[in-house]
């Protein structure tokens, strides 16, 4: 007889530190206004404080990120008071903590919106240009900066870190095998969810199952499913090579679109706070049907 189908659960969690650097998988994760601890806090801009990414530097995603405690100590959890170790390629190391409160601030652009950010000295700068063979720099987005969110879903309360829109992104590993398995139809090998650099990867649930959650709690944390993400050509580059092709964009585009954009994953707010844990229960609360 086979097993009953396991119910919905938190299959994986990831944070991604740095923004456009590797993610990491951690067994759970404080989660506060600006999503997953840590979570996309730092962020590499250019000469003119513009923010830079896999779309303009697909080396980017030759730095590894690690979590490490004060002891240095290699973590599985993300939590404010960890630091952040970044590797690369040739050996070298760099371990981050948020910079000083009274550390000197710039202004920042990502996206549409212009935000102060804190520095670093010029030598972590050129730490990330060596490695990237480009001018760079590194910021950190400080407590006190409200980057407003875009939705009408959200209120003035809501807030984003330096992620592309919205402070958490959920996912079902029904939609990844669902689309693993068209491109397998197609010749294609399939792809690995550190494609789609989620936070929250919800197990025992239909694929695209998440199109419909108007809610999601698990441990302590609820959120609200609010937006589908649209994807970009970063799906398409290998996330630790940064080689680069035209899978997985070009199946999805052929039946997950919405307008002009193609969709794979929600975009979340956070409604409550706590920690979440990979195991943890999920329950959802469906969204009410297009008007």
């Amino acid at each position: 007889m086979a097993p009953p189908p396991a119910a919905p659960h938190v299959a994986a969690l990831h944070v991604h530190p740095v923004k456009s650097l590797r993610g990491v998988a951690v067994a759970a994760a404080a989660v506060g206004d600006l999503g997953l601890a840590l979570d996309r806090r730092w962020m590499l801009v250019d000469d003119a404080g513009v923010f830079l990414t896999q779309r303009e530097d697909a080396g980017m995603t030759r730095l590894a990120v690690a979590l490490v405690d004060r002891a240095g100590h290699a973590t599985n959890e993300a939590r404010d008071d960890l630091r952040v170790r970044v590797a690369a390629p040739d050996g070298a190391t760099l371990d981050l903590d948020p910079p000083p409160a009274d550390a000197p601030r710039r202004r920042v652009r990502i996206w549409s919106h212009t935000v102060d950010a804190c520095t670093y000295p010029p030598a972590v700068d050129g730490w990330f240009a060596a490695r990237l063979g480009r001018p760079c720099a590194l910021v950190w987005m400080p407590d006190d900066v409200r980057r407003p969110i875009d939705h009408a879903s959200a209120g003035a309360a809501d807030r984003a870190p330096f992620s592309d829109g919205f402070p958490a992104l959920v996912v079902t590993e029904g939609s990844l095998a669902d689309l693993n398995a068209r491109l397998a139809r197609r010749g294609h090998p399939p792809v690995g969810m550190a494609r789609f650099r989620p936070n929250v990867v919800v197990g025992g649930a239909e694929p695209y199952a998440e199109d419909g959650w108007a809610t999601l709690d698990a441990g302590d944390v609820s959120l609200a499913l609010v937006k589908p993400c649209g994807r970009c050509v970063v799906t398409t580059l290998d996330p630790h090579t940064g080689a680069g092709g035209v899978e997985p964009l070009r199946t999805l585009a052929e039946y997950r679109r919405a307008g002009t954009k193609v969709v794979f994953a929600q975009n979340a707010l956070v409604r409550g706070g706590g920690t979440i844990r990979v195991g943890d229960r999920v329950s959802v609360t469906a969204a009410p049907p297009p008007a």
